[in-house]
Order: C-alpha cells, then structure tokens, then sequence
C-alpha cells in the first residue's frame, strides 16, 4: 500500500494497453468506465507514430519493445490497442508472454456482423492495417458472404496526433479520404484505427445518418472483462486504482490529448503521467 494525492491505495497487477500513439486511448477509456477498479498502464509509442506506413517487420519490432518495456509491471493481461499492431504482430506477442493478449480486430469485426443488415460493411484503416486483409478474414470468418469495402486514410492519423479533431482542414481531409464510400451500400463503417474515434463527429458528417460507425473500443473492453472474469483475475477489492500513462515523445501534447478524451475517466482517479527512455 502506497500513499498517493493523500489517498492509501492498493497495488495490483494492471491490465496493460499499448498503441502507436494516443489512439489506443480510446480503448483505455471504455476499459475504464466498464472496468474502474482495475489498473490501467498505458504506452503511447509517440515518438514513432504513424505505424500505418512501416514494413510488418519494424511494427512487429516496435511491439516487442514495448510489450518487453510494459512486462516490468507484471501486468496480467495485454491489450494491444493498436489495429496496426494487432495485424502484424498479435501472434508474435501471444507466443513470447504468459499472460492472455487481445486484439481490437476480432472485437470490431464481431460488432459490425451483429450490427449490419445489408450485408456490406466498410473499413477504413491505416495502410498497414488495410493491405493485412486482416479485416477481410475475420469479417468472412463470422459471414462468409460479406461484402468489405476498405480504404486506407493516411491523413487521419497526423490529424489526431496533433489533437485536431475538428476543424476546416480535418473535415476536408476526411472528405476526400472517405466521401466516394457512400456511393457503396455501406451500413457500418469500422473505424479500423483506435485513432479514429476521434474524429467521429466528422467521419459521421461525412458519412451521413444511415452509416453505423463501429468502435471496437466498446468490444475489446467487454472481451477483456470476459477473460479476466473467466480466469478469475478481476479485482475484487474495492481499490482505487492508480493509472500509469507513458509516451515515447513530447510529453505536454500527450498528456492534454489524454485528460482531454478521457475526461471523468480520470478526474477521481490519481494517475501518473511518464516518459520512459527505450527509443
């Protein structure tokens, strides 16, 4: 037991989120509100963001740094919260550690199928993420007779890494990205980068009111709570835990971007912003 902000709190073994920058933020957040007595150690890989242009052999290297960067903390389950890394480097993970590994997904591509009525979903993703096809195959895996349109956004990204989520430039940028995607029957759209929930508001703009806009934060959150309740790892004690966040680059952006999106998440919760020296 240590003494934080004036507060006693208990340590316990967290769940651990990884992601190349703060997209996985996104994640972390609905683990948070369905899960608030479970810790949160957090790893932003900002200084290297965007993953989505990198060869399959740097991401799944970048992942294992983290993962081994992360594993200090004996955490007792690995979210990789990163669309990117799940792709490339989820089975790589899953074989070096002890601890159960999620992705985000089989988790997005589950809520699409049970969302979608005409049988036609979207994907938008970085360029890593889309060329995997990993979408394509968990989506046909659930219904082999789904129609996947998918499109690569480079621009998103940069835009939320900045924190501009909402502005003339962002909504001219997410136009030319995604607007001929309506021309499809499209009745979900997989945001297929963590990233992207931010800039929901615009992507829905563009889209219009009869397109689902799929968030496998909500999903990921619910799996994680599955096995940990499976495995009987949940916290039981009425804890209060004490969140770790870290990112690899400028730490004053990071931070605002994370206390901006994750809000009442963290008002009542001491947490500890760092920067680690692994990059």
């Amino acid at each position: 037991m240590f003494k934080e902000s004036g507060v006693f709190v208990h340590q316990q073994q967290p769940i651990a989120i990884l992601d190349s920058g703060v997209g996985g933020l996104t994640v972390a957040k609905e683990v948070m509100r369905q899960l608030p007595r479970e810790k949160i150690v957090y790893f932003g890989d900002t200084a290297r963001t965007p993953y989505g242009p990198r060869s399959s052999e740097e991401i799944i290297q970048f992942t294992r740094e983290i993962v081994d960067y992360l594993i200090q903390f004996s955490p007792k389950m690995i979210v990789i919260a990163c669309n990117t890394a799940t792709a490339a480097a989820l089975g790589v993970i899953r074989s070096r550690v002890a601890v159960p590994v999620v992705g985000v997904i089989n988790p997005g591509a589950r809520a699409a199928i049970g969302r979608s009525t005409t049988g036609c979903i979207g994907v938008i993703g970085t360029e890593g993420t889309i060329k995997s096809r990993a979408y394509d195959s968990a989506l046909r895996e659930l219904s082999p007779h789904v129609e996947v349109i998918s499109e690569t956004c480079p621009l998103f990204v940069p835009l939320v890494e900045k924190g501009n989520f909402r502005s003339p430039e962002t909504y001219e940028a997410v136009r030319k990205s995604i607007g001929h995607l309506r021309k499809h029957p499209i009745d979900c759209l997989i945001l297929g980068c963590t990233h992207y929930p931010f800039l929901t508001d615009t992507i829905a703009e563009v889209m219009g009111q009869n397109v689902a806009l799929i968030n496998s934060a909500d999903e990921t959150a619910r799996e994680v709570s599955v096995i940990l309740q499976n495995k009987r790892s949940l916290t039981r004690r009425d804890e209060i835990p004490v969140h770790q966040f870290f990112c690899s680059g400028d730490p004053i952006l990071f931070k605002s971007i994370a206390q901006q999106w994750l809000g009442e998440q963290i008002e009542l919760t001491p947490v500890i912003w760092q920067v680690p020296n692994i990059v």
